[in-house]
Formats: C-alpha cells, structure tokens, sequence
C-alpha cells in the first residue's frame, strides 16, 4: 500500500489472491457439502507472536450461480438488505476512487453479546475472469464508535472468485476480523468457523435469487461495473486513515462488557 494512499494498489490483491489460493500453513476445520473451512497456522519459526484472532478461510464450489452475479450480490447495498438476516444497518459514505469507497454495516449478535458495526474502506478488481474485493477498517471523521454498539475492526477480509464454467465458480471468502468487547479470543475463534458455513449457504442463496429480483430492481445500475453510475460524494482517501485493532477512540466504550446484566447476575 503507497504512502500517498491508504486506497489497496496492485499488490495488495496480488496478496490477497495468493492467500486464497494458498494451502501451505492452513489447518482444515471443515469439509463437506463442496465446502471447506480453514484457519491459519502461523509456522513455528516466526518468532512467539501469533496473532489472537484467527484468520479464517472458506471456500465454495457453486455448481448453478456464474461468478459475475456473486460478484454483483457481494456489491448490491438494495439487494442486501433482502437476503442478509443479520444486517441491521448498511450504507455507503463516500467514493474515493473508481473502484474503493467507504461504507458502514452494523449486524445484529445473538443475546446476550451487544451488536456491533465496522466502517471500512472497500476496494475492488476485475482481471482475467477474476473477481476480488477486499476491505479493512477505517478510521472516518464523521462516523466514530457509537456508545449503543461496539466497534469491531476488519483487519482484512474479503472475497475471490473464479470462474469454473459459465453457470459455476469458485468462491472464497477470507477474513480477519476482531469483534472488540469482552469476548474471550477463543470464542471468537470457535464462532467464526461455525458462523462462516452458514453465511456462506446464505450467500449461495441470494445468488440464486439475484438474477430474478434484479430484473425487477433497476436490472441496469450496477455502478460496481459501471463507476459512471455512481451517485456518491467523492471524498480524498488522504482523510481516512487504518483503524487498527489496538487503537479505537472511547475505548471505554468499545471495551464494555458484552453482556450487559452479567455482574448484576453475580
């Protein structure tokens, strides 16, 4: 990532798509249904930091839904708020190139874990039949950690998919989030593989329905191939800056406890 810009440059999704495609230091958690999960297995040798927060893998074979229309549900906001059950809030700020802008999603957690929301600067590539975006947290002037949520941060995650015919494809979705508050890292860790399989059928789901609800849903706006389209403000990268795990302002606040009568249960 260049000094001028915090917006991924090639080498980022060059990166990125190794990592996908990558088997070495990964560990499998899941295999059936054409789907797999894996998590990363930092080698021994690097020195004693491993992270604390998982990174997380998980691959798809679609065999009836073409890569292009994945693509466009993974970018379609209208669409979103159709298929995703635990989106609670989700909208984008501002464009900041051709192919990056900055949105905000909160999403509902089962009780009694307090919601959360992440604002994080999107970016995205189309070369050679493939198809990648990725985001990462992002520090945004006017949309600062709110005191009714908790913040979490997207370290990196993102999606590539690769076409496998004209109606199939590969699809793999790769992440490493911290969901803040006082969850224990390691139920972070086991949740994150139990959750990622069924967000995965999810999305398998909605792509099977996008072709026939887009028809009826503005079938020619998809400003995501099209940046003419676009209707955002524009806004300069050079205001926004990586929101690191360790640095969220009202830390107070985004540290409270997840589960609010906890202490009164005592």
């Amino acid at each position: 990532m260049s000094l001028s810009s915090i917006v991924p440059d090639e080498a980022v999704f060059a990166d990125f798509r190794k990592q996908c495609l990558s088997t070495d230091n990964w560990l499998n958690k899941y295999d059936k249904n054409e789907m797999q999960v894996w998590v990363e297995h930092p080698p021994a040798n690097k020195g004693n930091h491993v992270p604390k927060i998982h990174k997380i893998k998980c691959k798809m074979t679609i065999k009836d839904v073409s890569a292009a229309t994945m693509y466009d549900v993974l970018h379609d906001g209208q669409y979103r708020k159709k298929w995703d059950p635990t989106m609670l809030e989700s909208f984008d700020i501002a464009r900041l190139s051709a192919h990056a802008d900055v949105g905000y999603y909160s999403w509902l957690c089962p009780k009694p874990i307090k919601n959360r929301d992440v604002v994080t600067l999107r970016s995205w590539q189309v070369m050679d039949d493939e198809y990648i975006i990725v985001n990462f947290s992002v520090k945004h002037p006017k949309h600062p950690p709110r005191s009714d949520l908790v913040r979490a941060i997207s370290i990196l995650t993102g999606y590539f998919i690769k076409p496998t015919g004209p109606n199939s494809c590969t699809f793999i979705y790769l992440s490493q989030a911290d969901p803040k508050g006082s969850l224990p890292k390691w139920v972070v860790n086991k949740a994150s593989q139990v959750l990622a399989p069924r967000v995965m059928k999810c999305v398998h789901k909605a792509g099977q329905n996008y072709p026939e609800w887009k028809q009826q849903n503005s079938p020619d706006q998809k400003p995501w191939l099209y940046p003419e389209q676009s209707t955002l403000p524009t806004m300069d990268p050079a205001e926004l800056s990586i929101q690191r795990a360790d640095s969220l302002e009202n830390v107070d606040e985004s540290f409270k406890v997840d589960a609010q009568d906890s202490e009164d249960s005592n």
